[in-house]
């Protein structure tokens, strides 16, 4: 059974707008490659052909999985969402408890995370941690360092 993969419309149409391009333009790059290659005569002892044909090898393999991730993909509707837990697309702004420092961070999909934007995936020792927690509550998340606590300082969907 395929996993779904949840992502707001942006990072939807976000991926979408990247498999395109990969389709379009990525396959021209990766056949032009090979074509030049092919050029620079016998194909036995050719590294740069076998460079261009891995390459465009490596393409079809993230367009088949783009290709998956979007066809078992869930956008959702943040209206229709309940803050009174913390769920994917929320908003959190957490507590360290050791160092009182609040960061509030965005829930969402492995697809979708990014770090520097405060995206952080479900997936995530911290993303799963916070899942399902309320205002409040103590998430205890594992790390390489030991258990760290956060408070559930506020649940927002934006």
């Amino acid at each position: 059974m395929s996993k779904y993969t949840y992502l707001t419309q942006e990072g939807f149409d976000r991926l979408n707008a990247e498999l395109d391009e990969m389709k379009t333009n990525g396959r021209q790059k990766a056949a032009a490659a090979i074509a030049e290659a092919r050029e620079k005569g016998d194909l036995s002892e050719n590294a740069e052909y076998d460079a261009a044909k891995d390459a465009q090898g490596m393409l079809e393999l993230k367009i088949n999985e783009l290709e998956k991730s979007l066809a078992n993909a869930r956008v959702l509707d943040a209206s229709q969402l309940d803050n009174s837990n913390v769920v994917v697309l929320s908003h959190v702004t957490i507590m360290n408890s050791k160092i009182k420092k609040e960061v509030t961070y965005q829930l969402v999909s492995e697809a979708e995370a990014d770090l520097k934007s405060k995206k952080i995936s479900v997936t995530s020792p911290l993303g799963k941690g916070l899942l399902g927690k309320a205002v409040g509550e103590i998430a205890v998340v594992e790390t390489p360092s030991g258990k760290m606590n956060f408070e559930v300082k506020k649940i927002e969907i934006r």
